[in-house]
């Protein structure tokens, strides 16, 4: 990816404004994403996992064993499993693994800790019915991934497979140094909007919960963890700490990080090589760790 194409990407993007409605910032959102084309060989429809509404995403020929859950990003406000299938068509295509992109509920109509009960429903069904799954996330929906693998250790429930993180929001207080110091080189966010989020997310719980902000919990036996961030982003640094958190407590975990590169850049697949790139090592992670458990 050339400085030129970096500086394309960011140029694409802008940030939202602070105070608007939920249904507004969502009505935005879907606008630029919920319609975004699949390619003529994925379908999608409408199912239920754990009693919570969800997408199949079918691509032809993704029929290996196993399912990629998918949890869509979106500061837990907006976005859905439409917006989430942008993402795990991709990766069911590039890994041939069928994938489900989940709708959980949303902030503020159903702050902390909905979306997680939400999200371990899900994935007790998947577990409970015999499948191997590897959960994939994007931004909040990082986060939400973390919180699910806390709540189902605590649970007893058997481990995903494994576990892909993209530019995961993995600390609602907001701590990280890079919330400050990237909020004018990150096109999408600074600490004023990502406040917003985590306020209508919390609506008043603490932002040091560790399934609020999964960064600061106990994450030994946690399953293999793939992490990818841009350089150009605010949360550069949840998921430089995570990283770090991961590995001193004994989980493997791989960290790609792509100079210049904005929020979710794997959204630029087609556009930005390194997105493409990006996408198939998580494809690759996701076909081993499935192999690892058949």
């Amino acid at each position: 990816m050339s400085v030129e194409q970096r500086a394309a990407a960011r140029g694409m993007l802008q940030k939202g404004e602070t105070g608007l409605p939920a249904e507004a910032q969502r009505a935005g959102f879907d606008e630029l994403f919920a319609e975004r084309p699949l390619g003529a060989d994925v379908t999608l429809a409408e199912r239920t996992l754990g009693g919570v509404r969800a997408l199949d995403v079918r691509v032809e020929g993704a029929n290996s064993a196993g399912v990629i859950l998918y949890l869509h990003g979106g500061g837990y406000v907006v976005g859905s499993a439409r917006t989430g299938a942008n993402l795990a068509a991709p990766l069911s295509r590039l890994s041939g693994v069928p994938a489900v992109s989940l709708d959980y509920r949303l902030a503020p109509e159903h702050q902390f800790p909905a979306g997680i009960h939400d999200a371990l429903a899900a994935y007790r069904e998947l577990v409970d019915s015999g499948q191997n799954v590897v959960i994939a996330a994007d931004s909040a929906g990082g986060g939400l991934a973390l919180a699910t693998l806390l709540s189902a250790r605590a649970e007893g429930l058997p481990m995903p497979a494994g576990v892909v993180l993209f530019s995961p929001w993995a600390d609602a207080a907001l701590t990280g140094p890079s919330i400050d110091t990237r909020g004018e080189y990150d096109p999408l966010f600074n600490r004023p909007i990502m406040e917003e989020y985590a306020a209508m997310y919390l609506g008043g719980a603490d932002a040091a919960d560790e399934l609020a902000s999964p960064l600061g919990a106990d994450l030994k036996g946690l399953p293999p963890l793939l992490v990818q961030v841009g350089s150009a982003e605010v949360l550069l640094d949840d998921a430089l700490r995570l990283v770090a958190r991961a590995a001193e407590q004994e989980v493997d975990v791989s960290l790609d990080v792509v100079a210049g590169a904005p929020h979710v850049f794997q959204y630029f697949a087609g556009f930005l090589p390194e997105a493409d790139e990006a996408l198939e090592r998580a494809a690759t992670f996701i076909k081993h760790r499935l192999a690892s458990v058949l």
